[in-house]
């Protein structure tokens, strides 16, 4: 969510931060600033408000700062309130400016001793921590700025993006990078940084992006990055300044693009969130100790995609957090009579977060007796995440394409995050904690494994080109994803596809099984495995065409009547998420057979803005 700007030239720099801050409006942020060394002295001059980044703008021409090196932040707020001193960049005394994205979890401790030395707090942040324990450590300047930063950052616990000048030091920025993401943008007589390079698209092309426990010292006309106590190059990668979210590239499709975004918006959305075998919880707002200390229930509400996201987060909160959970459909939900349960969290998923029949829910769900409501959503600034006590982005960036695809796995991994954190209060310990989130750290390179299936699915998909109708079949957590992947085909091929759990063959659906019929099913290697196996030999034996994406490790084979494409093997943990990815690819090939129109289907919108 947290934007970062930075920026070392011969030239006022002050318009490129505020630029900067625009360009990241996107990613959600309650207030805004900037810190700048002006004339001679390199005094340090800090504007900050609360608001939007115009507020800032505004700020910045009535006070008239101007300066050759700074720094700039938009922030969400996470430890303390929306105002103006808790705002970045935060200092230590009138020399060193700090801004920072991500949790330090042990700030509290660290305060408490900063304290006992002498040190004054301003703010409710954990980031002023950082900036007194770097100017602790700079002991007067007599520790260089870098060395201080490298000493401060090992007594750190957490995510973090740090970003520190010190006027004693006008020659250079100090950025370290811990479950962060930061960048180098690399200009001629002049260099920047920044935590997406979206931020620097009008001042350079060229960007050194920051691996994790990188630590760089940027100069007006050098930069140089450690790695613990070693000197290491980077590769510098050159980004065209375009939008790059609105142009589809070497894609034909806007869908296809972001299918294959996939891997990126997944470790973008984890990034910040998890760090050293944990989920920082934090990221899900200021009040959420409070709030999740009294769950003991939750109630989702959803449309669509993002209702089958929920249906599997069901799963996830029964089975890892121990909690019970409904899930309704938006434009039900108002309309039956509902029994709220003492200590029920409400949560709503939505890409857009201008759902009409989602909003309404939220807003008659703030006349119940629920704990709190939270939000799931890609869009900071849409009434749903306004309107909620807590949200959770997911970074999926825009997405263009009618059929969701990356919103929908970012909504399944911040559900998983979510679920992980609420089993804390139910009896999940550091180490089950650890392994889950170790796993989760594997996402990225399974999506990225998976998408080799495309040839493959695209050969089968040519079977579908003449067919009008389909089945798909999964068993327990994997059923919300075979609904999910039939909502898929219907949407953009226009193929009439239902959904049933597997277990239900024998009761209605086996009567439409013929070879007219492809059926599809997803199985994973779980416990459900065998149960399944007997369920699709029943429409083998009725003649029916199986089209099964199995996990690799089960040794599952084609046959005459069953097309076997095997999935990479992942923990059972992540197996809705990459068992999504080729129904995804497998809607996408069959769209393009048929003909159809993949990016904007017929008779839908993106947003349902209306009930």
């Amino acid at each position: 969510m947290c934007g970062i700007v930075g920026a070392i030239a011969e030239r006022n720099v002050s318009g490129i931060l505020l630029e900067g801050l625009k360009r990241l409006e996107y990613r959600g942020y309650d207030s805004a600033g900037f810190a700048i060394m002006s004339g001679p002295n390199n005094k340090l001059n800090v504007v900050k408000t609360v608001g939007k980044v115009n507020k800032l703008v505004e700020a910045a021409a009535k006070a008239k700062v101007k300066g050759r090196i700074g720094i700039a932040h938009t922030r969400w707020a996470t430890h303390g309130k929306t105002t103006v001193a808790n705002a970045h960049p935060h200092t230590s005394g009138t020399d060193l400016a700090i801004v920072h994205n991500g949790i330090i979890e042990n700030y509290e401790p660290l305060r408490e001793k900063l304290i006992k030395d002498g040190y004054v707090f301003k703010t409710e942040t954990d980031t002023e921590t950082i900036a007194h324990l770097i100017h602790q450590a700079r002991k007067n300047g007599k520790v260089s700025l870098l060395d201080s930063v490298k000493k401060t950052i090992k007594k750190l616990h957490g995510a973090y993006g740090l970003c520190v000048i010190d006027r004693t030091a006008p020659d250079q920025i100090i950025v370290a990078r811990s479950g962060s993401p930061l960048v180098i943008g690399i200009g001629i007589g002049e260099n920047f940084v920044a935590s997406d390079p979206l931020a620097l698209g009008q001042v350079t092309d060229r960007f050194v992006y920051l691996e994790e426990g990188d630590i760089a010292k940027v100069g007006l006309e050098s930069y140089e990055i450690w790695h613990g106590e070693k000197k290491v190059k980077r590769a510098i990668t050159t980004i065209q300044n375009k939008a790059a979210d609105a142009e589809k590239g070497e894609y034909k499709h806007f869908m296809l693009k972001e299918i294959y975004e996939q891997p990126k918006v997944i470790q973008d959305t984890l990034d910040g969130r998890i760090s050293e075998g944990k989920v920082l919880e934090q990221a899900f707002g200021i009040k959420e100790k409070a709030i999740f200390d009294q769950v003991k229930n939750v109630q989702i509400v959803a449309c669509g995609t993002s209702f089958h996201a929920g249906q599997v987060a069901k799963y996830w909160l029964e089975s890892v957090a121990k909690m019970p959970c409904q899930i309704d459909i938006a434009s039900d939900y108002r309309y039956r009579d509902i029994i709220v349960q003492p200590g029920t969290l409400f949560v709503t998923v939505s890409q857009s977060g201008e759902t009409a029949d989602t909003l309404a829910a939220l807003r008659f769900a703030k006349g119940k007796s629920y704990v709190a409501s939270l939000a799931i959503c890609n869009v900071a600034t849409s009434s749903l995440v306004r309107e909620s006590d807590l949200c959770l982005l997911t970074m999926a960036g825009q997405e263009i394409g009618v059929a969701s695809t990356k919103a929908f796995t970012t909504q399944l991994a911040v559900l998983l995050i979510l679920s992980i954190v609420l089993a804390r209060r139910t009896g999940l310990n550091s180490k089950q904690e650890a392994k889950l989130v170790k796993e989760l750290t594997k996402l990225p390179g399974l999506i990225e494994k998976t998408l080799k299936l495309s040839n493959e699915i695209e050969k089968l998909a040519q079977q579908f080109s003449d067919k009008h109708h389909s089945l798909f079949l999964g068993r327990g957590i994997q059923y919300p994803i075979a609904k999910e992947g039939a909502l898929k085909l219907k949407e953009i091929s226009y193929i009439h596809a239902e959904a049933y759990q597997a277990g239900e063959l024998k009761h209605g659906p086996l009567a439409l099984v013929d070879e007219q019929m492809p059926v599809v099913a997803v199985a994973p290697n779980n416990d459900l495995l065998g149960k399944l196996q007997a369920n699709l030999s029943t429409v083998s034996a009725r003649g029916g065409k199986l089209y099964v994406f199995a996990d690799e490790s089960i040794g599952y084979k084609s046959d005459k009547s069953c097309k076997v494409i095997h999935v990479p093997n992942c923990p059972d943990i992540l197996a809705p998420i990459i068992f999504t990815i080729p129904l995804q690819l497998l809607a996408y090939h069959v769209a393009i057979t048929k003909g159809t129109d993949v990016d904007h289907p017929r008779n839908l919108a993106k947003s349902v803005t209306v009930e």
